[in-house]
């Protein structure tokens, strides 16, 4: 399959698209696979490789996200909770259930009631669907010792609080989608950047850059998919709106040597944010954190406070822990320019639609991994309007998902 992805599109000079999509991360190839499922001939185009930036430097969870149920986002948990379903249906091979668990200590700043709200809030979203449920373990619970690591801190542990989301490799999951887009007729090229788009009588004329060379296409529409570069590449476009006005969140990942086992920690931080502890590929993967960032997209890195951050919350939780780095990575969120804390503002998708005289222009501001698929059928909502429906060739809900 990894041949079929790296093989030279047969698009020719001045051959025109429907869509070009631009951004090979989890948002853009969902948006090439959601457009080709509906019939529109399509291009995904990336300057690196497939799922390469943000994509690859996520937590690597499809989840509801719990957490955003404090900030209010109910539908954007209810629906990433069916999003989760659906993806364990159909890449069974890349997405897996994992038990999630949240120690309770006496200095914990949130309660034991907030807990077991949130959980029961958590499941009713979720009804009807699978892994929905939660347990609650004390100390003098039979059942305690088996769902904890030996070597959690106990001193103050009052119980242990259980329940299900899921885990994937959030790079594999992106080169799936992909792959199943091009199966469906999209064109992909990697090594290809977008220089320059004007606007043309066919809709837009694109200058590409890839391997060395230059070329044309044309297009009716550009997606603007490009995660962390989504202000820049628009700048590229002749007669784009202005950028929305956003901040860039960073999220920084440390890979630390030895396992705590098959379940995922959920953390409270001493500033009562919370961190997971992964299981990853026979290690542990602790993140992440919220720092603004201002700098190069392709230059994110984790900050000397950032790895301590999330050092001494490994520590805290796990004192016996010889927290050895074997890896460290960033990751940049696409948050709204708001006021107030990164915590509190929408961590779901925000589309700008701009169409004038024939063409269009859709740019995406954020997104979560496990709600792509959402995220890029309202994309492809808007096009029928101004593009004209096309005869549909998969439902992108039943395509099964391999690794690719």
């Amino acid at each position: 399959m990894s041949g079929i992805l790296d093989r030279r599109s047969n698009l020719d000079q001045n051959q025109g698209v429907d869509l070009l999509v631009v951004g090979g991360g989890i948002q853009g190839c969902g948006i090439a696979q959601a457009a080709a499922a509906a019939g529109y001939s399509t291009l995904l185009i990336e300057q690196r490789d497939w799922g390469s930036g943000t994509s690859s430097r996520s937590s690597k969870l499809i989840h509801g996200g719990l957490r955003y149920l404090e900030s209010g986002q109910f539908s954007l948990v209810r629906r990433a909770l069916r999003e989760r379903q659906l993806l364990l249906k159909i890449a069974p091979k890349l997405v897996r259930p994992v038990p999630f668990l949240i120690p309770l200590y006496q200095h914990s700043k949130r309660s034991d009631m907030a807990l077991y709200s949130g959980l029961h809030l958590y499941r009713w979203f979720g009804r009807g669907l699978d892994h929905n449920d939660f347990d609650r373990f004390e100390p003098d619970q039979p059942e305690f010792e088996q769902v904890l690591h030996d070597g959690l801190e106990q001193q103050g542990l009052r119980a242990i609080y259980r329940y299900w989301d899921a885990q994937t490799d959030d790079q594999l999951l992106t080169r799936a989608v992909a792959y199943s887009a091009q199966t469906l007729g999209a064109q992909l090229k990697r090594n290809c950047e977008l220089i320059h788009a004007q606007p043309s009588d066919y809709g837009w004329r694109v200058d590409l850059a890839e391997g060395g060379r230059s070329y044309r296409i044309e297009a009716s529409t550009i997606i603007n998919a490009t995660g962390p570069w989504v202000g820049r590449v628009q700048q590229r476009i002749h007669g784009a709106p202005e950028p929305l006005p956003i901040s860039l969140v960073q999220g920084a990942h440390i890979l630390v040597e030895g396992s705590l086992g098959g379940s995922v920690y959920y953390l409270e931080t001493d500033d009562g944010r919370g961190v997971f502890a992964m299981p990853w590929q026979g290690d542990t993967l602790v993140g992440t954190t919220e720092t603004h960032y201002s700098g190069d997209p392709a230059e994110s890195a984790p900050t000397a406070a950032e790895l301590d951050y999330l050092r001494d919350t490994l520590r805290r939780y796990f004192p016996q822990l010889r927290v050895q780095i074997k890896q460290q990575f960033a990751g940049l969120r696409v948050l709204d320019n708001g006021d107030g804390g990164f915590f509190h503002r929408a961590r779901d998708s925000r589309i700008q639609q701009h169409w004038f005289e024939g063409r269009g222009l859709i740019s995406i501001y954020g997104g979560k991994l496990t709600t792509y698929r959402t995220t890029a059928l309202k994309v492809v909502e808007c096009l029928p309007e101004h593009l004209g429906r096309r005869p549909p060739l998969a439902d992108t809900a039943e395509l099964m998902l391999e690794p690719a």
